[in-house]
Formats: structure tokens, sequence, C-alpha cells
């Protein structure tokens, strides 16, 4: 028997029960047939003359125990007939049924999936949901769904899930754009708008951008730089377009808050580091870059480097941005 769902849950003792269950939860020695492996996918841009390394952050992601590195096969497979990297996700699947299960109003769902597409890891309890796409009673429901459904990556060995590759994030964020998030959902239309703002060294623009994803609700409290962190990460989630995002790289005499390289056909993007400050001062966050040398994790990087310095003011609850371009 084959199906997305595992088999639906029933309160007898008479129901069927027999089964042994391979699922995207536990899929067991069936795993690497789940998609794609690592293996699989290098042969393939070998034939195809695809780069490895980007068919792996927009294609890869699902990781099992049996099987480490798992692709998303219909969306390799077009990857490779049409020699270009792309949501081939949304030609089976439309956002519109990821957006009916983040809508439900339940308890910290909303800043959890925010967190996800941030690029943290979230938390679950798979163990209440009841196999179907009906029932979904707590957000461990509505993540556990989304993980047989392929829009979420899940840990086993931390009990996590996580969004598993750019082309799910790219549907989250447009789920996330036309739902009624409000300055959540402005801050990730208007993303593409505040990093051309630090390209172009506007630093007020930049600020604006950040209030518009500053949100204060749930878990994720404005009370610390790491707080922060992922406030800048939806503001300028645009740059994963052009950028790998680092957080915490280490470089220098400490780590760096967050890096953006420019992937490789976008070496002509100068690379971003940015420093955050909590009640502190924008300008001393830039020189903090400077004194620490955090530069120094561009190593092996030969282009323009633009230093971006960020502080929030508690009391009056503004964001400050100050802007420098480095050339080499």
């Amino acid at each position: 028997m084959t199906g997305i769902l595992p088999i639906r849950k029933y309160g007898t003792q008479s129901a069927l029960n027999m089964f042994d269950e391979f699922s995207m939860i536990d899929p067991g020695p069936l795993s690497e047939y789940v998609g794609f492996t690592e293996e699989e996918v290098e042969e393939l841009c070998g034939q195809y003359k695809m780069d490895i390394e980007e068919v792996k952050s927009w294609y890869d992601g699902y990781s099992f125990e049996g099987a480490k590195s798992v692709y998303s096969p219909r969306s390799v497979v077009s990857c490779m007939r049409f020699r270009k990297m792309g949501n081939y996700w949304n030609q089976t699947e439309t956002f519109e049924t990821l957006q009916i299960y983040i809508d439900m109003n339940f308890d910290g769902l909303r800043e959890d999936v925010l967190s996800m597409i941030a690029g943290d890891r979230i938390p679950v309890d798979t163990g209440s949901f009841t196999n179907d796409m009906v029932t979904l009673r707590t957000e461990d429901d509505v993540f556990t769904l989304l993980i047989h459904l392929g829009y979420l990556g899940y840990d086993e060995r931390d009990r996590c899930v996580f969004i598993p590759n750019g082309e799910v994030r790219s549907e989250y964020v447009n789920a996330v754009s036309v739902s009624e998030w409000g300055e959540v959902s402005k801050a990730l239309k208007n993303s593409a708008d505040t990093l051309n703002a630090i390209w172009q060294g506007r630093p007020k623009q930049v600020a604006e951008g950040i209030r518009q994803a500053h949100f204060e609700t749930s878990h994720i409290q404005y009370n610390d730089e790491n707080a922060l962190s992922y406030t800048i990460s939806l503001a300028l989630y645009a740059a994963r377009n052009f950028y790998t995002v680092h957080r915490e790289l280490a470089g220098g005499k400490g780590f760096a808050d967050l890096v953006f390289l420019p992937r490789k056909q976008f070496q002509d993007k100068p690379a971003l580091v940015v420093e955050l400050k909590w009640d502190k001062d924008a300008r001393g966050a830039i020189e903090q870059i400077k004194e620490r040398e955090y530069c120094k994790s561009l190593e092996g990087y030969e282009g323009n480097i633009i230093l971006v310095g960020v502080n929030y003011e508690v009391k009056s609850k503004e964001h400050t941005c100050v802007i420098e371009w480095h050339e080499r």
C-alpha cells in the first residue's frame, strides 16, 4: 500500500493494526527510496553539467537515519531537463494548500513558521497526529502533517522540524506574503527593496525594512541580539536569491552575527557582514566588525564587502543602521 499519509488511526481495537508503516517520520529501510540520494544527484549533475552545490541548496534537505541526504526527485528531474534552478514544486502543488494550514490560529504557529523561514529548527511532538488532513487540534498536528506532505524536514534524533531547502522555503514566503500577517507579510514582500537599499547605501530605508519585519509575539521576544537576527533574516529574505547566509560565522577575533556570501553565479554582488546591537550604537557595530576583524571569515573571497551595523533602542523602539562599503 502506498500513500502520502500513514494509515488512519482509529480508537478501536478491531481496526487495521497489523501493518508495518514506513513514513516521512520514520521510513526505515525504505529511506533511500524517498527521493534521490546524494550520489544519484552528483551523477546527474555531472551528466547535465549542473552545479551540485546550487542543486543541493535548492532541492536537498530531507534526512533520515538510512539516508543522510535526500533530494526532491520531481524538482531535480525538472532542473536537469531545463538546466535551470527554479521552483518546480508549485507545478505539482500550489502554495494555497500550505497557506490553509499555516493560517490556522494555533498558539505559537505563526511565530514558529517565521522562525523556520529565518533558518531555525522547532521542536515537535508527532505522537498526537491522527494521520488525516482534517483532525488537526494543535500546532504539532499541523507540523506533523506538513512533514508527511514534504513541506517540512524532520530530525528524528532532535525531534525538530525545519524548512528543508530553498525551493520549499519560497513556498512558505509565497503563502505568508498573501496571508494577513500584517507588517511581516509586508516586510517579506519588500525584502528585495531592503536588500537594494544596502547595495545603494541607504541606511534609513534599511532601518525601515527591519522595522516592518520586527515582531514581538510568543517566544520570539526582542530581548537580545539573537532574536534581532531572526528579524534581519526576514527583512533580507530576498538575499537568499543571491547569497549563502551564515549566522555566527567564525572569523578574526570572534563571530560575525550574519554573513552573506555571494553564490557562484553572483560573484558581481558584494559580500555583506552584518553586526547587530541592542541598546547600543549602530556605528559601534561597524567599529566592532573592524576591530575584531570579522572580515577574515571571508578568506578566499576576493570581491567587495559591505559592512552593515544595526542597533535597536528599547525605549524609543527604533532601529538605526550604518552602512560602509569596502573595496578590495
